[in-house]
């Protein structure tokens, strides 16, 4: 099991959505996302964290091939292994 940080999003994108995007490489078991807002109330920074249960090599293709800097739904994903700390939030 590993827990990724997804950065970039576009704040359209739904757990739904980055659940199918990224079950395509693995099982994902759970989705947050987060939206910080300006003080106007408007969307600034979409960002992300995924529990998946991949293997190493669709682990590597997903991060280094295909998603890894790839434009989806107004955004550009930055995708990175979550550092230690987080790993059990």
């Amino acid at each position: 099991m590993k827990r990724l940080y997804i950065g970039g999003l576009g704040h359209t994108v739904s757990e739904k959505d980055l659940k199918v995007r990224f079950g395509k490489f693995g099982d994902v078991s759970d989705v947050e996302i987060t939206t910080r807002k300006d003080e106007n109330g408007a969307p600034l920074k979409t960002f992300g964290y995924i529990n998946i249960n991949i293997t190493d090599a669709e682990y590597k293709r997903c991060m280094y091939s295909i998603l890894n800097k790839f434009t989806w739904k107004s955004g550009t994903l930055l995708i990175q292994l979550t550092k230690e700390g987080f790993l059990h939030r």
